[in-house]
């Protein structure tokens, strides 16, 4: 199973198509907050799974704040990471993943794209998308009963 990760886009529909375009084919889109408008479009565009938890800055929708979604046999947690202060850091989150048994963890909030293994469990943050940023990023995930593996990408 393969995934287009993004979040925080904040309305910038237009470079999450290109992130998509870029890494297609892909089975699913993940997005981790902060733009639940443009999952929607998403969605409605590609004609994909789209799997969406919402941020601190979506209102008036029904998408949950934390899922965990299991995928191949794997536990990841997908939280946007407001409620966790991931800007102050990623414990709080690990304690979180660590209660959960997850293999993985998917965030954003922080607009800094991460990859990192810690304790086992893999932390993604694909950054941002959205107009402001200097550095566009997104992230692919690849998951199968053997690993997780994921990457981070700049949109050029």
């Amino acid at each position: 199973m393969k995934a287009l990760v993004v979040s925080d886009t904040h309305g910038n529909f237009a470079p999450a198509v290109q992130a998509h375009s870029l890494t297609e084919p892909v089975d699913a889109v993940i997005h981790l907050g902060d733009g639940i408008e443009d999952a929607n479009l998403l969605r409605n565009l590609m004609h994909l799974d789209v799997i969406a938890v919402s941020g601190n800055c979506d209102h008036d929708t029904s998408a949950p704040r934390e899922m965990l979604w299991e995928c191949e046999g794997k536990r990841i947690l997908l939280v946007h990471g407001d409620a966790y202060g991931v800007k102050g850091g990623l414990e709080r989150l690990k304690q979180r993943a660590e209660e959960l048994c997850a293999h993985a963890v998917l965030f954003g909030h922080s607009h800094r794209a991460t990859c990192i293994t810690t304790s086992g469990i893999l932390f993604l943050n694909p950054g941002t998308l959205t107009r402001t940023s200097a550095n566009k990023t997104f992230a692919t995930i690849e998951i199968s009963e053997e690993c997780i593996k994921a990457h981070l990408h700049d949109l050029p």
